[in-house]
């Protein structure tokens, strides 16, 4: 395992900064939001939310609408420290408590539908006739509604419809280019869907940039965009033909615009999981010099397939590295379901069983994770070296 430097962060110090990540202060010039999650703050479908409350380049996160967890922090709900966002129980105490209206209204779900509901479309439309800009991550693209449309217009307001993808004539095909990113490009995937890959990867990349380095973080699902990634795509609504290009092309837009030491790619579903494809995507479409695998231990089965069971670790490696020309550098761990020792026993047992590192990003200093990065690409540590003089 690789040291820091003298003069580094400490890995102690970084976990306080990084790992609960907050949302921008009032004196930066970002713009305000409340976010709709009735019934799944906190839950897998509420994931866009949850991600929000934690961290967001874009949105000051004002409020939660969820009335089931009416008057509760929202970070207290995701198991973290008090960050002061409180949930309300619908949007006019969302608005109340806010004392003015926000400039955005973000649609903070992902359900498997990805269409809105009847009375989620008569609410959205209530938040537009108020004057709020709308964030929309669902299939249902609301800018091609008609009755959306021209609720816009009469308000003076947009709909971002973050999924919805360019034109076909502007899709990119996979050309080769990635091999001109000279820097190391790290994937994080995962066992399942909604393990918490975004979230590592959103931590990551804040833990190398406060130990000195110039990382990256290429998005690759809405929630990523939405929380302000600078590159990427939501590819979920890409034509499959057409993903691999379009993640390349984002990956070396970004190393050319940045010149990043290196660049850490978001992953989505799981190589293994028959109803996602994504992941084979983004490791075609990424070539990633290194993987690092998230896993749940605590999750029994499938995230909405209960007769299909978790795979391991272990087998979830072999199939990545058999359908990709890399290497699994680390194991982060989602403690969902697990006690503090339960998660010091996975660590100890997946460190022996593996031979990689292995750490909880959320509960365990960041340090742990970045010296994972820094053991797998040595010529990192030179450039660390050098930023901390």
């Amino acid at each position: 395992m690789a040291t820091l430097p003298p003069g580094a962060l400490t890995p102690s110090t970084i976990s306080t900064s990084v790992n609960l990540v907050s949302s921008p202060t009032a004196s930066e010039h970002v713009s305000t939001a409340v976010v709709y999650c009735e019934a799944n703050f906190g839950a897998i479908d509420g994931k866009t939310a949850n991600g929000l409350v934690r961290f967001s380049e874009k949105y000051k996160v004002l409020a939660v609408i969820d009335s089931t967890k009416d008057r509760l922090d929202s970070g207290e709900v995701l198991g973290d420290e008090p960050n002061g966002i409180p949930i309300c129980r619908n949007l006019a105490a969302a608005l109340a408590h806010a004392g003015s209206i926000p400039d955005y209204f973000i649609f903070g779900m992902a359900p498997a539908s990805g269409m809105l509901s009847s009375q989620e479309r008569r609410l959205v439309l209530e938040a537009i006739n108020l004057g709020m800009n709308i964030v929309n991550g669902l299939h249902e693209f609301l800018n091609d509604d008609p009755e959306f449309a021209a609720a816009i217009a009469t308000n003076n307001v947009e709909i971002l419809d973050i999924r919805k993808p360019p034109c076909k004539k502007d899709l990119r095909s996979f050309t080769g280019r990635i091999t001109d990113v000279t820097c190391p490009r790290i994937a994080v995937l995962g066992t399942d869907c909604a393990i918490g890959k975004r979230t590592t990867a959103t931590i990551l990349t804040r833990a190398l940039k406060d130990y000195g380095l110039k990382a990256v973080m290429v998005g690759t699902g809405q929630t990523g965009l939405i929380q302000g990634a600078s590159y990427g795509v939501s590819l979920d609504a890409i034509p499959s033909q057409f993903c691999a290009g379009e993640l390349e092309a984002a990956i070396v837009e970004a190393f050319e615009c940045e010149n990043p030491d290196v660049i850490i790619v978001e992953g989505q579903g799981a190589l293994s999981h028959p109803a996602y494809s994504t992941s084979s995507f983004i490791l075609r479409g990424s070539c990633p010099n290194g993987v690092i695998l998230q896993h749940a231990p605590g999750r029994l089965h499938r995230c909405d397939f209960e007769k299909m069971t978790m795979p391991t670790p272990s087998t979830e490696i072999n199939l990545i590295e058999t359908f990709s020309d890399t290497r699994v550098i680390g194991l982060t761990i989602n403690h969902e379901n697990m006690t503090e020792a339960e998660v010091d026993v996975a660590i100890s047992i997946y460190e022996l069983e593996l031979g990689i590192p292995a750490t909880d990003v959320l509960s365990r200093p960041s340090g742990r994770l970045v010296e994972t990065v820094i053991a797998a690409f040595p010529d990192l540590e030179e450039k660390l070296t050098a930023g901390t003089r």
